[in-house]
């Protein structure tokens, strides 16, 4: 499978920093910043540095340093915000939407950390 990444997409501007974002968290593989359009009271999205489209294109062909950082990245940044059990928190949603199915808006890997309120039962699919 070939994956075709737009290196025009807003992460990949954020990454070069031709946008601005508020920062929650950066390694050398990964980037946590706080979404412009929060849909919960906590809501950080934590991207790769590197061009994948999707989690499927990361796990094909990431190296094993970028995935580790990445997987540590997305905990990291539940630990920083409060919600991982481990800092006291109540609980926390990752998500990451893949192709036009999903919604993916952005055509970069991203995760979702949301968190800060209950958040319901998985997914309510519209009708």
């Amino acid at each position: 499978m070939s994956y075709a990444y737009d290196p025009q997409n807003i992460f990949a501007k954020i990454l070069r920093g031709e946008i601005p974002c508020s920062k929650v968290h950066e390694t050398p593989h990964s980037l946590a910043f706080h979404d412009i359009n929060p849909q919960a009271p906590t809501h950080v999205l934590v991207i790769p540095k590197g061009p994948y489209v999707n989690f499927d294109h990361f796990a094909a062909e990431a190296s094993e340093v970028e995935i580790a950082d990445f997987t540590r990245a997305v905990a990291e940044v539940a630990r920083r915000v409060g919600h991982a059990e481990s800092a006291g928190g109540a609980g926390y949603r990752i998500l990451s939407n893949a192709g036009p199915d999903a919604h993916q808006e952005v055509p970069h890997l991203h995760i979702h950390v949301f968190g800060g309120k209950f958040l319901g039962r998985m997914i309510k699919v519209p009708e």
